[in-house]
C-alpha cells in the first residue's frame, strides 16, 4: 500500500488544508479519480460520455476534457482532440455557458 502524501507546508510551517494545495502527480483521493483514455477515437468518445454522466461540477468536467484534449493534441491525434473539444462545447451549451451569451450580456450593460 502506498504511503499517504504529506502536504506542503506554508511559509510559517503550518500544513495547508487539502483544498488549498494541488500537486499534479499525486492523487490524494484515488476513489474520486476519473480515468481518461485517448488512445483511439472510440476511447475518446467513451471518455466524453463518461464525463457527461458523472456527478461532478461543471468546472471539473471541463478540466477533465481539457486535459484529454491537450494530451491528444500533443501526441498528434487531431481527431481525438477534436472529440474532446466537441464534448466541452456540448457541456457548455447544456449548462448555458457559452461565449455568445457573455458577449451579449456585456453589450446590454453598456
Amino acid at each position: 500500500m502506498a504511503k499517504r502524501r504529506i502536504p506542503r507546508k506554508t511559509k510559517s510551517g503550518r500544513i495547508r488544508p487539502a483544498s488549498k494545495h494541488s500537486d499534479l502527480y499525486t492523487d490524494e483521493r484515488p476513489k474520486d479519480t476519473i480515468r481518461i483514455k485517448f488512445a483511439t477515437v472510440k476511447d475518446a468518445r467513451a471518455t466524453v460520455a463518461k464525463v457527461k454522466r458523472v456527478r461532478r461540477s461543471f468546472a471539473r468536467k471541463i478540466q477533465i476534457l481539457t486535459v484529454g484534449e491537450q494530451r491528444a493534441r500533443v501526441m498528434g491525434k487531431k481527431t481525438v482532440a477534436s472529440i474532446f473539444k466537441a464534448g466541452k462545447s456540448a457541456l457548455r451549451l447544456k449548462n448555458g455557458r457559452t461565449k455568445k451569451k457573455k458577449v451579449a450580456r456585456k453589450k446590454k450593460r453598456r
